[in-house]
């Protein structure tokens, strides 16, 4: 197959290309770090159909039924978007498809952005989905090609598995070339898709033969190199620090195996393992090839020993230095590294912080002063994810629970109803959207006493600003649409945003029902993409009493403390928003130069 020259790009271009390169034509997802740049990237191209869903469901569902009509397409979500979507992920593996279906999963071991680390390959075997692992963008790019193949050959959906190293590092990749989106036309199979008891016993049947064809397609997605007594499994990603550790201990009588197929495992290792004594398995968190290889070694009567993650460990990325201890550990040989050792170096700690003009700062700030107007002390705050969850931390300590997408309301609703105690339900405007609309319907439906608060920034900020459906949907019609007889909305850069929130709260003591509150102004990194910025704020040293609110209580990066306690602007962060004005009691803060034109249209679109 002829292929282009290499170009440098990350991973997650690697699999678009792939894609193109597979005829897709119907890709959709729900923004999720590390996956995000999948479907921003075939959002460039206009000749197939590209969207963001408003959840992973819905994406996958779109996904499916274009499949189902005979076209090849993509859906894309990190690993926990995959519970959301499982429920019609599992049908899909019973149905089959007509024409092409990839789930890409992006993992996060070592939960840089998430929530869990959990494996998304026990839905592989769970729900007979084969699992495909590249270790690096060329063959993220390549085996998103084979995944296409394989699932157009034997009609069923495939998963590829990456994860934030192999989506986000930058490498050259020799792309094959875009082939023309294959549509699908219309064709209607209730005795396939509608899945009645009758129609599902019917699909279990050809579902377990077309795993056993899978079973047979993926034997080629292993690869052994080397020979000797011992040998080392390398399963995605894991396998290219394999092979660099073998290298670089110069290792000549290790056998070294890549699988790129962990789920189900190819069945040809077996002959790969016929003179090996012992085998040693890397991959990233659970034991999935390993578990499968044990029971494939019993089943052939086989006798080998096998290690995996009991030298490894299960939490966390693989790296060189694990693969170097465990590889090392299993040879017997004296560790050449010195690991787990940080050099002595006082460096001082850093947080994660909301940017300078992030509207949940004012939200977090003034809602604390209206729950206290409302007369609502001692409060668990019910949080949801987003770049609000930043509200977990001091001096806001507003995140009480932080558990999944939407699940803000349904916890709130735990706790009202084993405590007697009004929740506030935090929730941010792309997750309303997303799996908050169940639970408010919900706390309509059973009279939940809760000051749902939505905060409405116009973006999918904590993911690269994709669009939220907030900017064509109103939250607070939707809201008033599913019965909340309570709705305001609210700029929570204006002071009198606590007063919004006072009244909600006195509505929902008398009513003991849900009431919610609109926090309305876009995100600062939204603005500052349409309008540059020409004013500044400056702090009157003269009014200034070094009272402290503004940067130990508020804490805008670009506020900081002189040594007399007294606040000074530092020009460089300050983005001329003003919120930081209404906060100071003794009006030091201002806010110096020309408003630029469209400023006020931009935050509040």
């Amino acid at each position: 197959m002829q292929v282009s020259l290499g170009r440098l790009m990350i991973g997650n271009e690697a699999i678009a290309y792939g894609a193109l390169a597979s005829g897709v034509s119907v890709a959709a997802g729900y923004p999720g770090t590390p996956s995000t740049e999948i479907i921003e990237t075939l959002l460039r191209f206009k000749d197939i159909y590209a969207e963001w869903s408003s959840n992973e469901k819905v994406a996958f569902e779109t996904a499916f039924g274009a499949s189902m009509m005979g076209a090849r397409a993509l859906v894309t979500m990190k690993h926990v978007g995959m519970n959301v979507a499982s429920d019609s992920i599992m049908s899909s593996s019973y149905s089959g498809v007509n024409g092409a279906l990839v789930i890409v999963s992006a993992s996060d071991p070592g939960m840089w952005s998430s929530q869990s680390e959990q494996d998304t390959r026990h839905y592989g075997l769970m729900g007979m989905i084969p699992v495909i692992e590249p270790h690096d963008p060329q063959s993220a790019h390549d085996l998103t090609v084979e995944a296409f193949s394989l699932s157009h050959k034997v009609g069923h959906p495939v998963i590829l598995l990456t994860n934030t190293r192999i989506s986000h590092v930058r490498a050259q990749v020799n792309l094959i070339p875009f082939q023309k989106p294959v549509y699908g036309s219309l064709t209607k199979n209730p005795f396939k898709f509608s899945l009645v008891p009758e129609v599902s016993r019917k699909d279990r049947e050809e579902q377990l033969r077309r795993w056993e064809r899978i079973k047979g397609e993926v034997n080629r997605m292993v690869e052994s190199k080397g020979e000797g007594k011992v040998a080392i499994v390398g399963v995605g990603i894991s396998f290219a620090y394999a092979k660099e550790v073998v290298e670089s201990l110069g290792l000549d009588n290790v056998k070294l195996i890549k699988v790129s197929c962990s789920v189900p495992l190819p069945e040809r290792i077996k002959d790969m393992l016929n003179d090996v004594e012992q085998v040693l398995v890397l991959e990233e968190l659970d034991p999935i090839v390993e578990t499968q290889l044990k029971s494939l070694i019993v089943d052939e009567g086989m006798s080998l020993k096998v290690k995996g993650k009991s030298l490894t460990g299960y939490t966390g990325e693989m790296t060189y230095e694990r693969a170097y201890e465990a590889i090392s550990k299993f040879l017997g040989l004296e560790p050449g590294l010195r690991l787990n050792e940080s050099p002595d170096l006082n460096v001082p700690s850093r947080p994660p912080a909301m940017c300078p003009g992030c509207p949940h700062r004012s939200s977090f700030f003034f809602l604390k002063k209206g729950l206290t107007l409302g007369g609502l002390n001692n409060v668990f705050f019910s949080g949801d994810i987003g770049c609000y969850s930043l509200g977990v931390l001091p001096p806001f300590n507003e995140q009480d629970s932080l558990i999944s997408m939407g699940s803000s309301l349904g916890i709130a609703n735990g706790v009202y109803r084993s405590t007697k105690s009004i929740p506030v339900a935090i929730i941010g405007d792309s997750t309303f959207f997303h799996t908050g609309l169940p639970a408010l319907a919900n706390a309509v439906y059973n009279k939940l006493p809760v000051l749902v608060l939505v905060l409405d920034n116009r973006s999918t900020a904590m993911t690269g600003q994709q669009p939220s459906p907030s900017t064509s949907i109103e939250i607070e019609s939707a809201a008033k649409g599913l019965g909340v007889k309570y709705v305001d909305v609210g700029d929570p850069f204006d002071p009198s945003f606590s007063k919004v929130v006072a009244r909600a709260v006195e509505w929902v003591k008398k009513n003991l029902s849900p009431a919610v509150v609109v926090a309305k102004r876009a995100c600062a990194l939204e603005v500052l993409d349409k309008v540059k910025p020409t004013q500044v704020a400056v702090v009157d040293s003269e009014r200034c009493t070094g009272c402290t609110i503004c940067y130990d209580h508020f804490t805008c990066p670009a506020i900081l403390k002189l040594e007399n306690k007294k606040a000074v602007i530092n020009q460089n962060e300050c983005i001329g928003c003003g919120a930081c004005v209404p906060v100071c009691p003794y009006k030091a803060i201002t806010l110096e130069g020309e408003k630029p034109e469209g400023w006020d249209e931009a935050w509040r679109n």
